[in-house]
């Protein structure tokens, strides 16, 4: 009776102890909710922390054993997992699993991932004309989930779409979504905003979902219509008659007035962009048709008008032609004689009676006018108008100036590495006019590439031109030769040079490549032998080497910068992994090598769980272990009267259930690698049972039955913690 009370009363205090640090230990998670949203590219953190428990082990997992994709960090009681980026890998269910003694505890957070970091783009497809469609879209890049994205279009306070993308993805992938409204604005919408919302619906209990938007005020465009013309004081004239035109048109924004002539051929040759032409001192050539139009963003308007000018009889010449061709910085003089008129009257004049910008001589039948010196300013139609009597004569010249002083510059991005782009820039400074500019580039005989510039009536200026074109040079384009050559061809034009070049010869850069590593005799080695490990790496200019050795936490420790490294007499912390670097200024190139420093096997041990003197059906572990590193073959056997039987071990244990007499003898353990072995032996001692009548009481079979699922338990703790041991690491799973 006593003994059955004391058995109860034992197995209470053990059940009482096992709650009371059951309820003590505990573990925390933060965020301290059951998932969390995390934006892809941020940098998100998960704290367990473990109360409680002095010395607690952590290990991380997600729920369907893929990889973290993100670092851990152990300190004291709490265990961070940090994943920085955050990218599609992280979006699992993460458990954080807390060992402590036997104990342990486990606490789960879903991590859901999204992107959402940009605002929509607004764009249409044409500006906004009155009356006429137009496609408005608005887009939303790179968002994850889409199918929890709804984007809404309002024009002012009023909701124009509402468009929601509720199909799944089929991968998991930044994605652009967007919503298309066509409409017709009216003159009502001028002056109102486009608005593009975009809501993300992640969400919790805590926090609303995701919004973002833009705001684009609609400019609303009326094309130009109305066009009309006033002349005064008539379409018919007399040579040295003046005239005045005005020009209006109606449109929204306010037209812009251009005002031409059309010449023979058609074509409109531009005089003025103000409302109002005056022509004075008109001449039989000015008749003709001019063309006033309205011009806005959205289309034009235009207006002809006919004038008629009628000429007279006495002669005017004026030289050297009818245009000249005239380098600017350079002097020009112009020259109008007349004939048949003895007292003749001078005056000088632009077409579009702009400032002369020259110095003006007169005497006798002739007079000049010098152009220095000679600038953009001075490209008109300068008239000489010359009055015999009543009588009115006018003649023109076309001074047409130029600007091609210097040859083209060659410029690149950066320097020639042979795999990499770099852009060739091919500039021509100080060049007019522009529009009538070719530059092409050459390497070698081919041409790679050919640009021609378009007019820009608005702008008159001496300007640098340039090509640009992006190429990826090879090894094989040292030594060619890239040629930039400049035309302006004008041909009506006389002047020299009308063609320019300049020349540079290619130099090529090759990062590092090729490198590898020789390692004599072998990178398996014996304790104290030598080994010479030499390097080589191809670029050019030719690399430098360096040698170092792979830390534990990953960092290199520079060693040399020879091209042989070597050890006279090895040891086994020279062990490792040893990296070669090629290194010029374009690059970097690097081979790895694997160090092996072999010792024979020592501190072996060899026990006998729970102990080398065991009763007939117990169960005992025998486990071999050696502190070798690396791990070394471990073989169990048993003395048998014809030598020793090797059992089957796992990781070096081997387990009897249900001990025998027969399990009783010598056991023997032997390490061994290449370069040696050690034996270590013990004698396991089996005992039979008495027999008795309480033997096989009820009390005691209970307390057998518990001892023996307690001891397997220990065991299997001691060799999962000695295998863990030698291995370095410890999966929850596999235990």
């Amino acid at each position: 009776m006593l003994r059955k009370m004391f058995v109860i009363f034992g197995v209470s205090d053990i059940l009482w102890m096992v709650f009371a640090v059951s309820q003590a230990f505990k573990v925390d998670m933060f965020p301290n909710e059951y998932k969390i949203f995390a934006q892809i590219g941020d940098s998100v953190s998960l704290t367990c922390s473990a109360t409680g428990c002095e010395s607690p082990s952590f290990s991380w997992r997600t729920q369907i054993d893929s990889p973290l994709n993100g670092k851990v960090k152990n300190e004291g009681t709490t265990s961070m997992l940090i994943m920085d980026p955050v990218s599609f890998g992280n979006e699992h269910q993460y458990l954080c699993t807390v060992t402590c003694k036997d104990m342990k505890r486990e606490k789960a957070i879903r991590v859901e991932i999204y992107s959402f970091s940009k605002d929509p783009e607004i764009r249409l497809s044409s500006p906004p004309e009155v009356g006429k469609p137009v496609t408005v879209t608005c887009s939303v890049p790179d968002v994850y989930p889409f199918e929890r994205l709804e984007i809404e279009l309002l024009k002012g306070n009023r909701s124009m779409k509402v468009q929601e993308f509720l199909e799944p993805s089929e991968k998991k992938a930044q994605e652009t979504k967007s919503l298309e409204v066509t409409f017709s604005p009216t003159d009502e919408d001028i002056g109102k905003a486009l608005v593009c919302q975009a809501t993300l619906h992640i969400y919790d209990d805590d926090s609303p979902p995701k919004e973002r938007k833009t705001t684009k005020e609609l400019e609303v465009y009326i094309s130009p219509k109305d066009t009309a013309v006033s002349v005064n004081p008539s379409t018919r004239l007399q040579e040295g008659d003046s005239v005045t035109m005005t020009c209006t048109s109606a449109g929204l924004p306010a037209p812009r007035i251009l005002w031409s002539k059309k010449l023979d051929n058609g074509n409109l040759q531009l005089l003025s962009e103000n409302a109002t032409l005056t022509l004075i001192s008109m001449r039989a050539d000015d008749s003709g048709i001019y063309v006033c139009e309205g011009d806005n963003p959205v289309g034009k308007d235009r207006k002809e008008v006919k004038l008629i000018v009628q000429e007279k009889n006495f002669t005017v010449e004026i030289s050297p032609g009818p245009q000249i061709a005239a380098q600017i910085g350079h002097s020009v003089v112009l020259t109008c004689d007349v004939r048949d008129c003895e007292s003749p009257f001078f005056s000088w004049r632009t077409q579009i009676d702009s400032p002369l910008n020259g110095k003006v001589r007169s005497e006798g039948s002739k007079s000049t006018l010098t152009l220095s010196p000679v600038s953009v300013e001075n490209e008109h139609f300068y008239l000489c108008t010359v009055m015999c009597g009543q009588k009115k004569l006018e003649k023109r010249i076309q001074v047409k100036p130029y600007s091609f002083p210097s040859d083209p510059e060659i410029e690149m991005s950066g320097p020639l590495v042979s795999g990499n782009p770099v852009t060739v820039s091919c500039k021509v400074p100080n060049v007019y006019p522009f529009d009538r500019l070719e530059i092409e580039l050459f390497k070698g005989e081919s041409i790679m590439m050919n640009k021609v510039f378009s007019k820009d009536v608005s702008k008159k200026a001496l300007e640098t031109k340039s090509l640009e074109k992006t190429f990826i040079p090879t090894a094989e384009d040292t030594g060619n030769v890239l040629v930039c050559l400049a035309r302006l061809p004008i041909d009506e034009m006389e002047f020299e040079p009308k063609q320019r070049q300049s020349t540079q010869t290619l130099y090529v850069n090759v990062a590092p490549r090729d490198t590898t590593i020789s390692v004599s005799p072998s990178s398996i080695l014996e304790e104290g032998s030598s080994v010479n490990m030499t390097c080589s790496s191809n670029g050019l200019p030719a690399p430098k080497i360096l040698w170092s050795r792979q830390l534990s936490n990953g960092d290199l420790q520079p060693i040399s910068e020879n091209e042989t490294l070597t050890f006279m007499s090895t040891k086994m912390e020279d062990s490792g992994i040893y990296v070669c670097e090629g290194i010029n200024q374009v690059g970097i190139s690097r081979k790895e090598v694997k160090l092996i420093i072999q010792v024979a096997p020592k501190d072996i041990q060899l026990t006998a769980f729970p102990s080398e003197s065991v009763k007939e059906g117990d169960t005992v572990i025998i486990s071999c272990t050696c502190g070798n590193v690396p791990p070394t073959l471990i073989i169990l056997k048993k003395k048998a009267e014809t030598g020793y039987t090797v059992l089957k071990s796992t990781g070096g244990a081997y387990t009897i259930h249900r001990a025998q007499l027969e399990d009783a003898g010598v056991y023997q353990c032997e390490s061994k690698n290449e370069v040696g072995s050690q034996l270590r032996s013990l004698t396991l001692d089996v005992k039979g049972r008495e027999s008795n009548k309480d033997y096989f009481s009820p009390e005691l079979l209970v307390l057998y039955c518990a001892f023996f699922l307690i001891i397997p338990a220990i065991g299997m703790i001691i060799y999962f913690a000695r295998k863990a041991n030698m291995t370095g690491s410890y999966s929850l799973v596999e235990a």
